[in-house]
């Protein structure tokens, strides 16, 4: 069995970022973090998860993310599963982060996007059903 243990983000603030995925992982905490160097750039870091996966933000990104209505290579989005998908819309509209669009429109799933603080685009979404072809229809 192979699982994803963690994503590691470029970003230009941590306690920014921190803040909208504190919101959406109310459950998560900061396991650890520290200060190093990253090819003679000194940079600060963090791991936000839970025992299992966590996101690790590093705070020595510059510039801007993609552009995402391009057509660049890069990271397009990246997307959790949740149980409780109108609860994170809730929690993360009082840390006042707003859906940047809506999924489509299916009887099996929910799903809304959102862009956080550093440019990335970060999806949850609710299955309605555990049968996987249900969950994994591409009609």
């Amino acid at each position: 069995m192979i699982t994803l243990e963690h994503i590691n983000l470029v970003v230009s603030d941590i306690q920014q970022t921190l803040s909208f995925y504190q919101a959406a992982f109310p459950h998560w905490r900061v396991r650890g973090g520290g200060e190093g160097k990253w090819y003679g750039k000194p940079r600060n870091w963090v791991h936000f998860g839970d025992d299992y996966q966590y996101l690790a933000f590093n705070d020595d990104g510059v510039g801007e993310n993609r552009d995402l209505t391009g057509h660049q290579v890069g990271l397009a989005h990246f997307a959790f599963v949740t149980n409780d998908l109108k609860g994170i819309i809730e929690r993360l509209a009082q840390a006042g982060f707003i859906v940047d669009k809506e999924g489509a429109e299916e009887t099996v799933r929910d799903n809304v996007y959102y862009i956080d603080p550093n440019g990335y685009e970060v999806e949850f979404v609710q299955y309605h059903s555990d049968i996987p072809s249900q969950r994994n229809s591409y009609e």
